[in-house]
């Protein structure tokens, strides 16, 4: 019972990081239309930045508060200057350009902070553990989870009760009508870019202790986010929760349970409703990878 607790623990901790990548992944595709290969360097960016400020500092929380801007600031420049001329030019040259991405916030990272394997401890008011019967449960990766919550929390309340946020909603449904009726859809664009790389890096900087930090870090969240939006359907915040909760459990009960099959669960689950439902669970008809 105690390592069914701890792997249902460990499935929501991988739950929460790959929402938090998915969400503005999503979005970035869902609104946008537009293929971010990039992602991951968001998140390895945030990591490697909030390392900097825990190694200057020693204190995670302002890792916490302010290790996304750096993440944000690229995407903002990224966006303006080689993302926006692509928008009509089609996925090919969107997956070509990102992935170029990839190698130059690689190169980056490699610059400013090496090929070391680094880490952080985790703040030391969670630097501890919960007894729940026989089962240990790291404080931090409960307050993992809490996080998490909190963010989609946040998000659900920015999409469904602001006013920029029904913007977001409308841009989802049909971007051409929703410049018809005068909303700036290539400022609410950036916008939602910048948004979707700072939770990216956000996810970075809570993973850190967690995940360790390392190049390379990019590509493995990568993926699984990508799954978690094919499952989930694109733009949909509803669709990355169940889909980073369903990729969470069967990705880490799969290791637990089966560990020569568990990658193979992930993808057979995501053919599934690739051939089932095209657009996702909760994805618009009609709109899907």
């Amino acid at each position: 019972m105690d390592f069914f607790v701890s792997q249902l623990l460990n499935s929501l901790v991988l739950g929460a990081l790959l929402f938090m990548m998915a969400a503005g992944l999503s979005l970035i595709f869902g609104l946008m239309n537009v293929v971010n290969l990039a992602h991951g360097s968001f998140f390895m960016v945030g990591a490697f930045t909030a390392f900097s400020i825990i190694q200057s500092t020693s204190n995670f929380w302002l890792a916490l508060a302010v290790g996304w801007v750096p993440a944000a600031a690229l995407a903002v420049l990224i966006e303006r200057v080689f993302v926006r001329p692509m928008y009509n030019r089609g996925h090919l040259n969107q997956v070509l350009l990102t992935f170029g991405f990839i190698f130059v916030l690689g190169d980056v990272c490699r610059f400013l902070w090496g090929t070391d394997i680094r880490s952080v401890d985790p703040p030391a008011l969670l630097d501890g553990s919960l007894h729940v019967g026989d089962a240990v449960l790291p404080l931090y990766r409960l307050f993992v989870v809490v996080f998490g919550a909190g963010v989609g929390g946040a998000l659900w309340w920015f999409l469904e009760r602001s006013r920029l946020g029904a913007m977001v909603r409308a841009g989802v449904d049909d971007a051409a009508t929703a410049a018809g009726i005068g909303i700036n859809v290539p400022l609410l664009f950036a916008a939602i870019f910048v948004l979707g790389a700072a939770l990216a890096a956000v996810g970075g900087i809570v993973a850190s202790p967690i995940l360790g930090i390392y190049l390379g870090m990019d590509i493995e969240i990568l993926i699984p986010s990508f799954i978690v939006i094919v499952i989930g359907g694109m733009g949909s915040l509803r669709g990355a929760l169940v889909g980073a909760l369903l990729v969470g459990f069967i990705d880490t009960f799969g290791k637990a349970y089966f560990p020569d099959y568990a990658l193979f669960l992930v993808y057979l689950l995501m053919i599934g409703i690739l051939l089932t439902r095209p657009q996702g669970l909760f994805g618009i008809a009609g709109r899907h990878v």
